[in-house]
């Protein structure tokens, strides 16, 4: 028994993934295929992704924004598990890679629940409150320029409806976090929002060492 979280090696690793991932063929056959890409190491992790999933069922969430998308694996997850008028919205720029997650949306029948803005994501978090969707959002993926991170944070909270959840991904950075002079403006920018997310009284707050480190924050 220990009262700190357990560090997994690849054989504890391993068993989690035995007993408790429910991975649909289609999900593990883009895993695999994006396993493949020299740019992999961008794919979340599947417990991750499952994860997620749930907890869009717990929040009923509707309305979901994802902000980076890769080959598309997290927003199927989201995806599945929202009802059938349920609206996510992925911002992303353009790359090969678009490609492969429209033609996994289709494959999975959710395609039309998705729409993809190719564009600064700032750009296009800007334009969502724009279009009056500010308090309206109830889901907010952030797995994109960690350099940016900030400042997502503040266009999040605005689309945010009260109790919503906003998710970052890799805020413990592979451990860089611990770095005390950081030469990276993406570590620095990881260890910012941090101290930001900790400190900040318009939400509530769990760091999770789930994948490298996903931090969940309810607007209050």
């Amino acid at each position: 028994m220990t009262n700190q979280t357990l560090s997994l090696d690849a054989a504890l690793y391993q068993y989690l993934l035995d007993v408790s991932l429910r991975e649909t063929p289609l999900l593990s056959q883009l895993r695999e295929e994006t396993a493949q890409l020299s740019t992999a190491r961008w794919q979340i992790a599947p417990e991750q992704g499952q994860f997620m999933a749930l907890l869009v069922q717990l929040l009923g969430a509707r309305q979901i924004v994802e902000v980076g998308t890769f080959t598309g694996y997290s927003a199927l997850c989201m995806a599945q598990a929202m009802t059938a008028d349920g609206r996510l919205i992925c911002c992303d720029i353009a790359g090969d890679y678009n490609a492969t997650a429209q033609r996994y949306w289709h494959a999975a029948g959710v395609a039309e629940r998705i729409e993809l803005r190719l564009a600064p994501a700032l750009n296009t978090l800007t334009a969502l409150e724009a279009e009056g969707l500010g308090g309206c959002i109830d889901l907010i993926f952030i797995d994109a320029d960690k350099a940016n991170y900030p400042a997502y944070l503040e266009h999040g909270l605005r689309l945010l409806r009260q109790g919503g959840l906003l998710i970052f991904d890799n805020t413990l950075w592979s451990g860089r976090v611990l770095q005390a002079e950081p030469d990276c403006a993406d570590t620095r920018a990881i260890q910012a929002l941090n101290l930001m997310l900790r400190d900040d009284p318009r939400i509530d707050l769990s760091l999770l060492p789930l994948g490298d480190g996903l931090t969940l924050c309810r607007k209050r």
